[in-house]
């Protein structure tokens, strides 16, 4: 049986699920902007605390870190990202999960051989090209620009 053109667009159509990228983008941007104002709450506690706004700041994204660690290793984050998508890719959260996902991978394997080596596979790379590039920056600003 030969199917022509239009056919198979219909056979993909009625096989293919219904798209939900209205769904998806609203759950992105809902749930990334929960993380966003979650910050700034945070760093609005900080400063109940008596700390400074310098030290504010600096504990937000440590506070981020840390619970997207956790959450990480509890299962939680992937389960939220399956509804979130890239709503949880805000820089701070995603970036940590990058690193902690790998070791928790292979953590079966001890902590040195599993965690430690894993550690960095993902974020390693990141780290590497991205101090060097700002060091490659700063040679050119202190010899050409300042």
């Amino acid at each position: 049986m030969k199917t022509d053109k239009t056919q198979y667009q219909n056979m993909v159509k009625l096989a293919s699920p219904p798209s939900t990228h209205l769904k998806n983008w609203a759950l992105s941007f809902l749930i990334g902007g929960a993380v966003c104002a979650f910050g700034e709450g945070l760093s609005l506690f900080f400063k109940h605390l008596r700390m400074s706004e310098e030290q504010a700041r600096a504990m937000v994204p440590v506070t981020l870190i840390v619970l997207t660690a956790v959450f990480t290793a509890f299962g939680l984050y992937d389960r939220l990202a399956k509804h979130a998508g890239a709503g949880l890719g805000v820089p701070i959260t995603g970036f940590a999960n990058s690193i902690v996902s790998p070791a928790m991978e292979f953590q079966s394997e001890g902590r040195i051989l599993g965690v430690g080596m894993n550690l960095f596979r993902l974020a390693g790379p990141v780290l590497v090209y991205g101090s060097a590039v700002c060091t490659l920056y700063g040679v050119i600003y202190y010899f050409f620009i300042r």
